[in-house]
């Protein structure tokens, strides 16, 4: 499926909340996430967000992707050479996508809770986590999507 594709699924399924909205559980800890779907075409997420979460700078490896915000607000920064990462945030209502080739962050922000949904073509089954070392270098570690995102060491990009 294409980025706009994705889009495309993952606001259908925001306007689905009784797909989803049983799976809503919010933990200071840690972002507490459901796989709503998988097959041979895509992966479906449910992924909710509170305080300092953050997945750290990461790619999808060969899939591309696709967020809605459902509730509260979210922010993405994607690594740019040469500059400082661009940003935006999304609230509810809002959505977003990006290419494999994306190296971008997500982090929760606001006093609010916040959920979404995500949906990656093809199914998701390793990413990229990236360190940011102290002298400038990134290095590439390979995790498998079942393993939770945060920032890894280095320092802070």
């Amino acid at each position: 499926m294409s980025p706009a594709e994705l889009v495309e699924f993952v606001e259908g399924l925001a306007s689905r909340p009784e797909l989803w909205s049983h799976l809503v559980e919010h933990d200071r800890a840690a972002r507490t996430y459901s796989e709503l779907l998988r097959d041979d075409d895509v992966a479906a997420w449910l992924i909710c967000w509170m305080d300092d979460h953050d997945t750290g700078f990461h790619d999808h490896d060969v899939s591309s992707g696709a967020v809605a915000v459902v509730a509260g607000s979210v922010r993405e920064d994607r690594l740019v050479l040469g500059a400082a990462p661009t940003t935006r945030v999304v609230s509810a209502g809002g959505a977003f996508s990006f290419e494999a080739s994306d190296i971008h962050r997500v982090r929760h922000v606001g006093t609010q809770p916040a959920v979404t949904l995500h949906a990656y073509s093809p199914p998701l089954w390793r990413m990229g986590a990236y360190e940011v070392r102290p002298e400038g270098r990134l290095l590439r570690h390979s995790v498998s999507y079942a393993e939770e995102l945060r920032p890894i060491g280095g320092v802070a990009a």
